[in-house]
């Protein structure tokens, strides 16, 4: 039986919380190939400010958890006793595993009130600072990667209101809530563990690279981190130091946090030009929705595709070439919204599931850009965000 690590020294502690972020934000490349995919999130109505923060016990009485910190220190070629220190110091969250939940069968999305949400006024204002603060960082991201300032700006505001919230729990207790008591009524539970054990594994491998105390970061209820709410993985695969500082850094550095979010797009093959989607109209006659929703939002059929089965692009946009996906959104008893999503559409939601979660994005970034228009032809002025 292994022995409990030693407790760490004063000295210790202080240097993690005077460097826990400088040394976090070091670079941590993985090698090509490795890591896993940012958590898809799929549409999801659990504001994280009410999940409840309420602690079970530690992980460390556990001893087929501690067998399974054993695994992923000689996996993973890490230390045995800090692996087992952390895990075994970490919480059980109930909050968590009931939030991590779908919603219950029956409840209807409503595309209004989600909207409502994340394109008000007060996310505007704040995403027009944010602009104006970076203008030059977001034009060079565009630049050089082709995703619009817009759609970057619509993501940091939907994710945390560009850095106000950024998560409050500890990311080992969410991450080992979710690896090790993922609960068994979601319907995917096997393969939501397994993700979330391969995150749990990233994060101790990215804090042990970065001589980093695992126990002191804190991120959303499901283990994502900073500005972008980016998982451990993708922290490693994707974020890049985009100010020359000589690390990265999504918690302080906007300029990161913009290239970082540029480069997960870019990756996700994001193309520089096209537009995210088209609105369109219905020919009741020969509209066969069951076939068109199918597919659900990967871009599957031509423009004349979709007109024989009833879906109409305006004459403007007809001549476009590329896959398209009928994206619907319900908007509870009231009729459904439906747009033509393009594969730049579906780029937005490889960043998180959700035909929902993409057109918030849209909106708020669209309505921003108004408002830094509005600014910047009348600064003397006070600009009133025109809601979505």
């Amino acid at each position: 039986m292994a022995t409990a690590p030693a407790t760490l020294s004063p000295d210790t502690v202080k240097l993690f919380k005077t460097s826990l972020i400088a040394a976090l934000l070091a670079a941590c490349a993985l090698p090509a190939g490795a890591g896993v995919k940012k958590v898809p999130k799929k549409h999801h109505t659990t504001p994280a400010a009410k999940v409840s923060k309420a602690a079970g016990p530690l992980y460390g009485g556990r001893p087929e958890v501690m067998q399974q910190a054993d695994a992923i220190a000689l996996q993973r070629g890490l230390d045995r006793d800090v692996v087992r220190h952390a895990i075994g110091q970490a919480r059980y969250i109930p909050g968590i595993a009931k939030a991590i939940l779908p919603p219950a069968v029956g409840v209807a999305k409503n595309w209004a009130a989600y909207q409502a949400r994340f394109v008000e006024p007060q996310r505007i204002k704040a995403g027009t600072r944010f602009w104006l603060a970076n203008r030059d960082t977001l034009a060079r991201a565009e630049s050089e990667t082709g995703v619009p300032a817009r759609i970057i700006v619509g993501i940091v505001g939907v994710e945390t209101i560009y850095g106000q919230n950024t998560g409050n729990f500890r990311v080992m207790d969410a991450l080992c809530t979710l690896a090790f008591d993922f609960p068994a009524a979601h319907p995917k539970a096997a393969a939501r563990a397994a993700f979330f054990r391969s995150e749990l594994e990233e994060f101790l491998a990215l804090t042990a690279r970065t001589h980093t105390d695992p126990l002191a970061l804190r991120g959303s209820y499901a283990g994502a981190l900073g500005w972008p709410q980016f998982m451990p993985s993708s922290w490693s695969k994707y974020a890049v130091d985009f100010d020359g500082d000589g690390r990265v850094d999504l918690f302080n550095s906007q300029a990161d946090v913009i290239g970082s979010v540029a480069n997960y797009f870019k990756a996700f093959h994001w193309q520089r030009g096209l537009p995210t989607h088209f609105p369109v109209h219905m020919d009741a006659a020969r509209l066969d929705l069951p076939t068109l929703l199918a597919p659900d939002i990967l871009p599957s059929f031509s423009v004349a595709e979709l007109a024989a089965k009833g879906v109409l692009l305006d004459e403007a946009d007809a001549p476009f070439t590329g896959p398209l996906a009928l994206i619907e959104l319900q908007n509870g008893d009231a009729p459904a919204q439906y747009v033509a999503g393009t594969e730049n559409f579906y780029a937005i939601t490889r960043y998180n599931w959700s035909s929902y979660y993409a057109m918030a994005v849209i909106e708020l970034g669209q309505a921003v850009e108004a408002a830094v228009a509005a600014q910047t032809a009348a600064p003397d002025a006070v600009a009133t965000p025109i809601a979505q």
